[in-house]
């Protein structure tokens, strides 16, 4: 998903639930940080590295794919951006190794959700809830895809099809991928840019949904592809449908940690407390373009009756670094309580993928998210 949802339909998911609107911005706030907190902006305030939510491409690029660095790349993106809907799933062909992978596939509704869930519950911070939403709404966009270099996970080939909606019928419309980052993408053309095939099972160019290009952050798109994974049988996406599940999803999470309530139900909707605005939302959903940004921000304010402010990363950079060297401040600030959310949720994510099996996103004992996960919980 992009900054019109994480941030603008995050804040307005917050707001239904019964969160102000100094609340709903600080939901909105960490919940879009969790696409720009990079090792290299954490160098840049000093923060703990081990808090880091995303990857920048030139990260990416110089990173290691040996099992360590692998490790380090399934630690971030499975836990932040492709949470596993089932590590424990059913399956009987392949090797232990590509069961594993398979395990990996992002969805909604999982075991893993739950657990999130509760990580926001336990801290109780709008940071924590916040970068929950981020991880929730995720499962949703991301289904089918998984959080870690894998060809034969995440590649796509060239029975690619978008199903556009043309006189009440859904027309199937083939998609060839570009490969130029610096292209711009056009619904209307079908012109998208996807990563560069590459045979390597391991490549950072088989990393989550990087073969399908932007395609499951867009709201509008229903597309139609065959994974490998599933023996080639052709899976559908409806992402309005699912946008639009994700949306009703968060209404529900937000209002239980609103209420400070434990009873977070998977597969469980707030659809009483968005039916006034469902159409309106079913059509900034639909609507064919790359950002709703601009409709989700006027619906937040509407519900709201106050001015959302745009994201702004030198915020939380002038926020923590005028804690100074106070590490009570540094922790009480908004950044500081980010930070120790996104370490509780990769220290989870490693433990519980250790203890399905699986060491694609390392050891828990000893880990370095672990370790800093303790220290926080002395401090």
């Amino acid at each position: 998903m992009n900054s019109d949802f994480h941030y603008y339909a995050t804040y307005c998911a917050a707001v239904l639930a019964g969160y102000s609107h100094e609340e709903a911005q600080e939901i909105c706030y960490s919940a879009q940080l969790a696409d720009h907190c990079t090792r290299t902006w954490l160098r840049k305030i000093d923060g703990p590295e081990t808090a880091a939510t995303t990857q920048l491409q030139s990260e990416l690029i110089s990173a290691r794919t040996d099992l360590a660095g692998l490790q380090d790349i399934t630690r971030i993106w499975s836990a932040f951006h492709f949470l596993p809907r089932d590590l424990y799933a059913d399956i009987t062909r392949g090797s232990r190794r590509f069961k594993n992978k398979y395990r990996l596939i992002c969805g909604p509704n999982g075991d893993l959700l739950k657990k999130t869930v509760g990580i926001a519950r336990k801290r109780n911070t709008l940071q924590a809830i916040g970068l929950a939403m981020h991880v929730l709404a995720d499962t949703w966009a991301h289904t089918y895809f998984a959080g870690t270099p894998s060809l034969v996970i995440n590649n796509t080939d060239y029975n690619f099809f978008e199903l556009r909606e043309e006189n009440h019928t859904l027309k199937r419309i083939p998609i060839v991928f570009g490969h130029n980052p610096a292209a711009k993408e056009d619904p209307e053309t079908g012109a998208y840019t996807g990563s560069i095939f590459q045979a390597n099972e391991n490549s950072i160019m088989n990393l989550g949904h990087g073969r399908a290009g932007h395609l499951p952050d867009y709201s509008f798109i229903r597309y139609a592809y065959a994974p490998s994974w599933d023996r080639y049988d052709e899976i559908i996406k409806d992402n309005p449908h699912d946008y639009l599940c994700a949306f009703a999803q968060m209404v529900y999470a937000l209002r239980l940690l609103h209420e400070e309530s434990d009873d977070f139900r998977t597969d469980t909707y707030a659809w009483d407390e968005i039916r006034p605005y469902e159409r309106r939302i079913r059509k900034i959903l639909a609507a064919r373009r790359t950002d709703d940004s601009a409709d989700w921000k006027e619906l937040g304010e509407d519900l709201s009756s106050r001015e959302i402010r745009p994201f702004s990363l030198e915020l939380f950079e002038r926020e923590y670094l005028s804690a100074g060297s106070d590490l009570a401040a540094m922790l009480a600030s908004a950044p500081g309580k980010f930070f120790t959310a996104a370490i509780d949720q990769k220290a989870m994510l490693v433990k519980e993928t250790e203890r399905s099996g699986s060491l694609l996103a390392g050891r828990s004992q000893n880990s370095e998210e672990q370790n800093a996960a303790e220290k926080e919980e002395k401090r």
